[in-house]
């Protein structure tokens, strides 16, 4: 009798690396790592190195204006971003010469400070080496703010993450309320603005989308929309066209 062939039918594979960018609080962290979770991805916040850097310099009385001082403080101390080790909330344990400072990167005083480290070209010569090597095996969701940009420009899936101001600065606002820090809606507000000015004009690897990135506005979503609609730009399928807030399409 004649053979036929056999044929099968498989799901597309997600794509293997997964940038995603935006400002502070615009969701990276929660969505990154529920996208991670949910395709059984690594998860990598690249912005922890960043804090646990400025962490470091304010304890260790170093200038956050100095960038050589910085980037050799980085040299010379192991800065370790790996998985949960806690079951507290914590996406990831971040560890400086073995010492757990998962929290402590989220202190007003570094919030106040990072954006000022992380401008220093040679601080980010210091650290996207150890980025790039987060992802050298694939299967990650790295988040940042220059990862499709500068860290990983070839990722197949670029995502850049906006959302308002004053719904970023409730969300950190919230996310300190409920951890039981002290918190101010108005100086989050106005630190958060100073920060958008200093990521979006610094000279080396500024805070932009890149190019061939998908813009999503999360201001009007749930987080489980956003996660929905990344995952399916992963896999490739289509996605319903949302408009963002405030835009008006004709019928």
């Amino acid at each position: 009798m004649p053979s036929h062939p056999i044929t099968t039918s498989m799901a597309p594979a997600p794509a293997a690396v997964i940038a995603i960018d935006g400002p502070a609080a615009s969701g990276k962290s929660t969505i990154g790592h529920a996208v991670a979770d949910r395709l059984g991805y690594l998860y990598y916040d690249s912005g922890l190195l960043y804090r646990a850097l400025t962490w470091l310099a304010l304890r260790e009385g170093v200038n956050v204006d100095d960038g050589d001082a910085l980037a050799a403080l980085a040299a010379r101390t192991p800065i370790t971003v790996r998985p949960p080790t806690r079951a507290d909330g914590r996406h990831s344990t971040v560890e400086v010469a073995g010492e757990d400072i998962t929290w402590d990167v989220r202190r007003p005083e570094v919030d106040a400070n990072v954006s000022n480290v992380a401008r220093h070209p040679a601080v980010r010569a210091a650290l996207i080496d150890q980025q790039r090597r987060g992802a050298a095996d694939g299967r990650v969701v790295m988040v940042g703010r220059d990862i499709g940009t500068v860290v990983l420009p070839d990722a197949p899936l670029k995502v850049f993450l906006v959302a308002s101001l004053e719904v970023r600065a409730r969300r950190r606002y919230d996310e300190m309320i409920a951890r039981g820090q002290p918190a101010d809606y108005q100086s989050i507000l106005a630190d958060m603005r100073r920060r958008d000015e200093i990521d979006s004009l610094r000279a080396v690897a500024p805070l932009k989308a890149a190019d061939d990135a998908v813009t999503v506005d999360t201001t009007g979503m749930s987080i489980d929309e956003v996660i929905d609609h990344i995952v399916a730009l992963a896999m490739g399928a289509p996605t319903e066209s949302r408009p963002l807030p405030g835009e008006v399409r004709a019928e």
